[in-house]
């Protein structure tokens, strides 16, 4: 396999039927990226700046998604007082995933199937059917 480095340019990358695997890309500004079709198994993104990100027909089965929001106090990029825009998931399969030590206030849930789920160990949907069922 050939190595291409590209350093300290702009260009325009048009990539077809192509092997990345292996690659590195750091510093780099890949706004407004479109991947279609795309092999992304193994990839680590640490320290980036995602928002609008569009993830739309991906099987993300054991993903570890961990600390998201905005810099903490101590990160060079912290802004006091910023708030973060609110993440949207629509048509997601999370059965068996677990979400923990997580903030999730105003968070709401609407239309899905809550079989089996717990917080904190207490079953949601029975904890439902003994709110509806009081006078």
């Amino acid at each position: 396999m050939e190595r291409v480095e590209v350093t300290n340019t702009m260009k325009q990358l048009g990539v077809n039927n192509a092997c990345v695997t292996d690659s590195t890309f750091v510093n780099v500004d890949a706004s407004r990226l479109y991947m279609e079709n795309i092999n992304l198994s193994g990839t680590k993104i640490t320290d980036a700046n995602m928002s609008d990100l569009e993830i739309d027909g991906a099987q993300l089965g054991g993903a570890y998604i961990h600390n998201i929001g905005l810099p903490p106090e101590d990160h060079p990029n912290y802004e006091p007082g910023k708030t973060q825009r609110p993440l949207r998931f629509e048509n997601c399969m999370l059965s068996g995933s677990t979400i923990t030590d997580c903030n999730l206030t105003d968070v709401e849930i609407t239309d899905c199937n809550i079989t089996g789920l717990k917080i904190n160990g207490i079953v949601i949907e029975e904890l439902l059917k003994e709110y509806s069922n009081r006078p």
